[in-house]
């Protein structure tokens, strides 16, 4: 859990920080739209706004995507270990 909780502090952070124009920050947020895209195409029924992730909200996160797809956290949580 907490690699997970590490990696989307990671991308978010470097995300969110690639206003400043720096590659690797434009990269993360470029690697964090095609997650977004692959978990729409597994669960059709998620949106951009599902699965926003906010810093310090990782357990309301996971409630939304377990409550969107009826899959359990832990099923979520190995799909993005698996997938990434």
């Amino acid at each position: 859990m907490d690699d997970i909780k590490n990696w989307f502090s990671n991308t978010t952070n470097d995300a969110s920080a690639a206003a400043t124009g720096n590659s690797t920050e434009l990269k993360a947020r470029g690697d964090w739209n095609q997650i977004k895209g692959q978990a729409k195409q597994k669960w059709g029924n998620l949106t951009d706004n599902d699965l926003d992730y906010e810093d310090g909200k990782q357990d309301e996160w996971y409630g939304r995507l377990q409550e969107k797809t009826g899959h359990t956290i832990d099923d979520i949580k190995g799909w993005f270990q698996r997938t990434f």
